[in-house]
């Protein structure tokens, strides 16, 4: 099994703009006094240069337009609705924002096919939203693959007993906390577990200041220590800069690369860069406008593809 991958993809936004459904609950967003057009305009520029940024390395990026008449102003974010496993199955899942639901596109599918994937098997725990329950794929779910782990803070976007389903039929062991962040001075949960973790092939970026349970913080530490992983803690405010949206990515000839925003990446300090380049390369970029309207980051533009190749 393979933590890691050289093939991305990603969703070109043309309608982008602040969601008003997911605000609710996501204390990322802002809202930024910007004509809708512009800050689509603004999101274009950003993904486009993230594009070539990872192509220049040797990620192989597919690239889907997202389409207007959809009106999914968080397409940009595919990593909350699909997974794609190295056996051939894939996973479609349950969206908390109604508006979001609608990101879920056939057509996206059958264009990994075409691509030269193949998809054996699909998972689809979609009608748990008529329940209202929700499961937001890898901004839930932080897989180890290679341990066959998955760690999951619970919240409003990432339920206990759907995410015990998903690792009874992908045979992982589920590792089950919550993790939350000061909102107008009280503690309320944090949306996605993406946001606080990132995890690498041989090491951890985790917000372990998030975990207030002791006990559960614990848990944590030992599963992540047990394989051996290096843990790199970020603090509450450097979470708040992305500091936790990150992922380890395949380029040419194998090289390795931890991708971040710029503001990620600025909010680190030099010991915590340098833990991370005794591992892989940072490669980050200018992320501002997504994550200032999206309140989601570099991580969340990527949805990872384990297939196999036809």
């Amino acid at each position: 099994m393979q933590q890691i991958t050289d093939t991305i993809l990603m969703i070109r936004p043309v309608a982008f703009r602040m969601n008003e459904q997911t605000a609710v609950n996501n204390y990322f967003q802002e809202d930024i006094k910007l004509e809708n057009a512009k800050v689509n305009e603004k999101a274009q520029q950003e993904f486009d240069a993230f594009v070539e940024k990872l192509r220049n390395v040797g990620v192989n990026v597919i690239v889907e337009d997202d389409k207007l008449e959809l009106d999914t102003p968080d397409s940009i974010f595919p990593n909350n609705w699909v997974t794609f496993h190295e056996n051939g199955d894939i996973a479609l899942y349950p969206l908390f924002a109604k508006n979001r639901r609608k990101e879920r596109r056939e057509d996206v599918i059958e264009r990994i096919e075409k691509e030269g994937f193949v998809i054996k098997n699909v998972f689809d725990y979609t009608d748990a939203e008529n329940e209202g329950i929700f499961l937001e794929s890898t901004g839930s779910l932080i897989l180890d693959r290679v341990n066959q782990k998955a760690y999951c803070a619970l919240s409003p976007r990432a339920d206990e007993q759907l995410l015990i389903e998903f690792c009874e039929d992908f045979e992982f062991t589920p590792v089950i906390f919550t993790a939350n962040q000061t909102v107008d001075g009280k503690r309320a949960a944090i949306y996605h577990t993406n946001v606080m973790m990132c995890l690498a092939e041989n090491f951890s970026v985790i917000c372990l200041d998030t975990i207030d349970d002791a006990k559960e913080k614990k848990n944590v530490v030992q599963h992540l220590k047990d394989d051996g992983k290096e843990i790199i803690t970020i603090t509450e405010a450097q979470m708040h800069n992305f500091a936790g949206n990150m992922l380890q990515v395949r380029g040419v000839n194998d090289k390795k690369y931890l991708v971040m925003s710029a503001a990620a990446h600025k909010s680190l300090t030099e010991e915590q860069v340098s833990a991370i380049e005794k591992h892989c390369e940072i490669l980050s970029t200018d992320l501002t406008t997504i994550e200032t309207c999206g309140g989601g980051s570099a991580r969340c533009m990527m949805a990872e593809i384990f297939l196999p190749k036809e």
